[in-house]
């Protein structure tokens, strides 16, 4: 099997202990790379890239040029999101014969939003190794600097893009009491935003974590009902990718989206969807549109 061809400075003591470390070969390597500022891989990620046969990666030009930064070259493989179960059958082949590969997309930590959970699920299957190296994540990065106290979290991920299906999911996660964490394209922040004012309380405080790590990293905090005034105040806050954190529900919240779910139940199975939706509001107190949307999805149920 290939070898290291990577020399450490010798003010590095820590990569000859990386390096003496055991990998196994006829294993995946699932190797999370830097999320915007280069310098956030791991020393352990470093070595074991040097020592890969091959990398799987999301688009082979950007990790090319990657690896190009880190004194590297590898053979790339394309693996995307619609060639997975395709490329998963060449992987295993070569993990079969022996190889070490690793498993890598444009940024952060693969099969989290991004390709990679065919490929692991079908090495898994074949009796392979999958062997995790932890390192960026988006998400994790985002919520460590939001300072929303709260011991859970729940993540989202990307929403759906046409709108009902969106308010779909968004009605589902209002009684969620953990901390919500989606992420987001510019070209739809402003309508998310929108969307997430129309269906939650205005008073949850809600985190605008844009372009991480990164030369215009912005990490911004207000109130739901402030955050379409701050990303209209300045062009460029609409810009990049995005983290966005949602305040959970308060415990008394979630037990009145309970009793409102109970309230919409009994009028569904005298009333109509919309009118049935309008009368829970009236006795809630709660929006008619989310809960129009919930009595649609308990109706269809």
């Amino acid at each position: 099997m290939t070898q290291s061809t990577v020399s450490y400075p010798a003010n590095l003591p820590i990569m000859h202990e990386v390096a003496r470390q055991i990998y196994p070969v006829s294993a995946l390597y699932v190797l999370a790379t830097p999320i915007g500022n280069v310098g956030d891989i791991t020393l352990r990620a470093l070595h074991a890239l040097s020592m890969m046969d091959a990398v799987a990666c999301e688009d082979t030009r950007n990790t090319a040029h990657l690896l190009t930064r880190y004194g590297l070259s590898k053979n790339l493989i394309a693996a995307h999101q619609h060639n997975e179960r395709e490329v998963a059958d060449k992987l295993i082949a070569r993990l079969q014969a022996g190889e070490r590969i690793a498993l890598v997309s444009d940024a952060g930590t693969p099969a989290v939003s991004d390709p990679g959970a065919r490929i692991v699920d079908a090495v898994l299957a074949a009796g392979l190794r999958v062997i995790p190296l932890p390192g960026a994540s988006a998400a994790v990065t985002a919520l460590s600097a939001a300072g929303l106290v709260n011991d859970r979290f729940y993540f989202v991920g990307f929403l759906p893009a046409k709108a009902r299906q969106r308010d779909t999911a968004l009605s589902h996660l209002r009684a969620v009491a953990a901390t919500m964490m989606f992420y987001e394209a510019p070209h739809r922040i402003v309508e998310t935003v929108d969307a997430l004012a129309t269906m939650f309380e205005p008073t949850r405080q809600i985190v605008f974590a844009r372009e991480l790590t990164k030369l215009f990293e912005e990490i911004h905090r207000c109130s739901l009902a402030q955050a379409a005034a701050w990303l209209a105040a300045d062009a460029n806050r609409q810009k990049g990718e995005f983290v966005i954190l949602l305040e959970g529900a308060a415990a008394a919240a979630e037990s009145d989206e309970l009793e409102a779910e109970r309230i919409l139940a009994i009028l569904l199975a005298e009333c109509p969807v919309k009118q049935a939706a309008a009368l829970a509001a009236q006795i809630t107190g709660k929006k008619k549109n989310a809960l129009y949307e919930r009595a649609l999805q308990m109706k269809r149920q």
